[in-house]
C-alpha cells in the first residue's frame, strides 16, 4: 500500500503482478482489501505458455536443464510432472477455482492472450467496458512489429516511434521434441475444457494447435 499511488475519487487505480492469479493466499488478502475490485487475468495457451516461461528463464541460467527434462517426472512413461511452476501455472481451472471462493466471475475477465496479438483493439474494446471506460483506446492506437511479432502502442497524432515491449519479450522459443509438445497438449487439454466451463470461454486452444 505504500508504494501505490494516491487516488482520487473518480479514478481508477491499477496494479499488475502476475503471480497474484496463482498464489493461494492473494484471492483472500484482496476481497479482504476491497472485496468490490474488477480482476483482469491474461491467459494464453497453456503449452506455449510453459516453453514461453522457460525460454524467460533460460535467458537468465543457461545452465539449466532442457525443457524436456524439466517437463517429466518420468519421460519413458511420459508422466508430465506438474510441480514444475512453469508447468503448474498454466492449469488454469486449479487456480480459479480458489478465486471463485471469493469472487463472482462477474468481476473477472479473461482476456486471450492470442486475440491480444491478432486483434489487441478488439481485446482493449473488452476491457475498457469491463471497467466502465469509454473506449478511448482504438485499432489507431497500435501497430505491428514484424520483427518481434506483436502489436505495438502509438498515438495517433503524435510522431514519435511506437512503444514496444522490451527484450525480453518476443524472445525465440527453443526447438521443443514434438513428442513433449504432444504431451503436454493432452496433460492441459482435460483441464482446458474444464477452464471454458468455468469461464464459459471457449480459448480454442486445441483447434489453434491443431488438436481435433
Amino acid at each position: 500500500r505504500n508504494v501505490m499511488p494516491k487516488t482520487v475519487d473518480g479514478q481508477i487505480t491499477m496494479e499488475k503482478t502476475p503471480s497474484y492469479f496463482v498464489t493461494n493466499e492473494a484471492p483472500k488478502r484482496i476481497h479482504s482489501m476491497a472485496k468490490d475490485i474488477k480482476l483482469i487475468v491474461v491467459v494464453r495457451n497453456p503449452v506455449t505458455r510453459a516453453i514461453s516461461d522457460y525460454t524467460q528463464t533460460l535467458s537468465k541460467k543457461p545452465e539449466i536443464p532442457t525443457f524436456e527434462v524439466l517437463a517429466f517426472k518420468n519421460r519413458t512413461l511420459g508422466l508430465i510432472d506438474a510441480s514444475w511452476s512453469a508447468i503448474r501455472i498454466g492449469i488454469y481451472a486449479l487456480h480459479l477455482e480458489n478465486w471463485l471462493q471469493y469472487f463472482p466471475l462477474s468481476q473477472i475477465l479473461f482476456v486471450s492472450g492470442e486475440r491480444l496479438i491478432v486483434d489487441p483493439a478488439g481485446e482493449m474494446a473488452k476491457v475498457q467496458d469491463f471497467l466502465g471506460l469509454k473506449r478511448v483506446v482504438t485499432e489507431k492506437h497500435f501497430y505491428f512489429n514484424k520483427t518481434k511479432g506483436f502489436p505495438c502502442l502509438k498515438k495517433p497524432e503524435d510522431s514519435s516511434a511506437p512503444r514496444c515491449l522490451g527484450k525480453s519479450k518476443g524472445r525465440t522459443h527453443p526447438h521443443i521434441d514434438p513428442d513433449v509438445i504432444h504431451r503436454l497438449r493432452k496433460f492441459y487439454k482435460p483441464f482446458n475444457m474444464m477452464f471454458y466451463q468455468m469461464t464459459g470461454q471457449d480459448f480454442q486452444w486445441e483447434q489453434e494447435e491443431g488438436d481435433k
